[in-house]
């Protein structure tokens, strides 16, 4: 599968080998690694092209991986992959020098514009560490209910911390984007 999504400010697109180096760096950051669940602390060139091998163009929708490319570097990622109980789920990450300037909310825009007609899922799940309000503000202002909270483990702080568990539907999606709403 061939994959490229053109946002206002971004592309969106399949991982290459050469983004080891950005994505190690990006990531190298607890700042950043500190946010997400599957992701270890320090964070090596090692891991970024150990996790690079396990993305292949043949990958289903639901399994998916975007690079968030901004003139022309790696600076972040919005994947689906199945979580717990078989569930769609996306996450996504930034790197800091980008954040506070709706990249994110435009990243992820995208992805979910592609992501609901390649799938046809009628709903897909995310969340946030209870700390992560910039994160929580981007899923509400793009649709994503609260749906309960759990615990998870955070890798790279080495603990389980309550998460903010939200959901998106399908219908919510589809008729936010046909009323016109923009969400960035």
């Amino acid at each position: 599968m061939s994959l490229a999504l053109v946002t206002e400010r971004l592309v969106l697109r399949l991982p290459r080998p050469e983004d080891a180096e950005p994505v190690a760096y990006y990531l190298n950051d607890f700042e950043v690694a500190g946010n997400l669940a599957r992701v270890p602390f320090p964070y090596r060139l090692a891991d970024a092209k150990a996790w690079l091998r396990t993305r292949h163009a043949d990958l289903p929708a639901s399994e998916t991986s975007l690079v968030i490319e901004i003139d022309g570097e790696a600076s972040g990622i919005v994947g689906f992959h199945t979580g717990g109980q078989r569930q769609p789920v996306i996450g996504y990450w930034l790197g800091r020098p980008f954040w506070g300037r709706g990249i994110m909310t435009e990243a992820v825009t995208g992805a979910l514009d592609w992501y609901f007609p390649a799938t046809g899922h009628a709903w897909l799940t995310s969340g946030v560490f209870y700390f992560n309000q910039a994160s929580l503000a981007i899923q509400r202002k793009l649709g994503f209910t609260i749906a309960g909270q759990s615990s998870l483990m955070c890798l790279a702080r080495g603990q389980e911390l309550r998460h903010i568990d939200t959901q998106l539907t399908r219908a919510t999606w589809m008729a936010r984007r046909s009323d016109g709403r923009d969400p960035s």
